[in-house]
């Protein structure tokens, strides 16, 4: 009993979330997304856990409406990060334990998906979806090329697995306290403050010149994407392996970053 009282909210956003996304997408959905989700935000628990960084367990964001039901899950550390290279881990386990998963729930859900023409009920209310390389690139070893006239219709959790690349970009972004900016602090340290304000201002040109659905994310940026705290130890470096990783993440958030996710399909 004490233990619930403890994490109460962190439990009642958990039930909240799997109900809206239940609500907006069906089971299959909810229960491969909350996954996702929930083992990208543990990804960073364990490691601040690791290196003794004080940290809550997750709190996830219901939203009761379509696409996605939720606007993800985030925990928040409340001590002081050691060095760089505790800094880098935890900014990257929680990006890459999610892309773990998320990468066979995309195959597993074009296995399950449907290829064929949309009828005229469904053309009138489709969403289209983005298509980042990486998702491409599986659906065309997965569906193959698809006929002309005919459409992939998902199923859920191919469309779970689909988000699941979708919040590994946009957490990687190289901007602020996000995962992509952790991990560019770890690397460039001070410096990284350049790579922020570009990346910040870039990422606000795009949304309001080719992709509005972004503009509130866009001002969150603007109001906390310029800085990023210093660890206790801002001077040892990170290691040869770190840092090939650290170039292979920026890879991963190219290959998964699409810049207009959603579209209205017009008949």
């Amino acid at each position: 009993m004490e233990w619930f009282l403890k994490y109460r909210v962190n439990i009642v956003l958990f039930i909240a979330t799997a109900c809206t996304t239940y609500y907006v997408n069906g089971p299959w959905y909810s229960g491969t997304i909350m996954t996702i989700l929930f083992s990208h935000e543990m990804g960073h628990f364990i490691m601040c856990r690791k290196y003794n960084v004080e940290s809550s367990l997750p709190f996830f964001i219901p939203v009761p409406f379509p696409p996605f039901g939720t606007f993800g899950a985030v925990i928040k550390m409340q001590g002081i990060i050691p060095n760089k290279r505790a800094l880098f881990d935890i900014g990257a386990a929680g990006p890459l334990v999610g892309l773990v998963l998320a990468l066979p729930a995309v195959i597993i859900g074009l296995h399950l998906s449907e290829v064929r023409a949309l009828t005229a009920t469904e053309a009138a209310h489709s969403l289209g979806l983005g298509e980042p390389l990486l998702f491409k690139l599986l659906s065309r070893l997965v569906v193959g090329k698809v006929p002309e006239g005919l459409d992939v219709f998902l199923h859920p959790v191919a469309f779970a697995g689909w988000a699941g690349l979708f919040v590994t970009a946009l957490n990687l972004l190289p901007i602020g306290q996000l995962d992509g900016g952790h991990i560019i602090y770890a690397l460039l340290g001070r410096k990284s403050e350049i790579v922020y304000r570009v990346g910040v201002l870039a990422f606000c040109a795009m949304a309001i010149f080719y992709s509005p659905g972004f503009i509130l994310f866009a001002m969150l940026l603007l109001l906390f994407g310029f800085r990023h705290p210093a660890p206790a130890d801002e001077y040892t470096g990170l290691d040869v392996k770190r840092k090939f990783l650290g170039v292979l993440i920026f890879i991963i958030f190219v290959v998964c970053f699409t810049p207009v996710p959603l579209k209205l399909e017009m008949p």
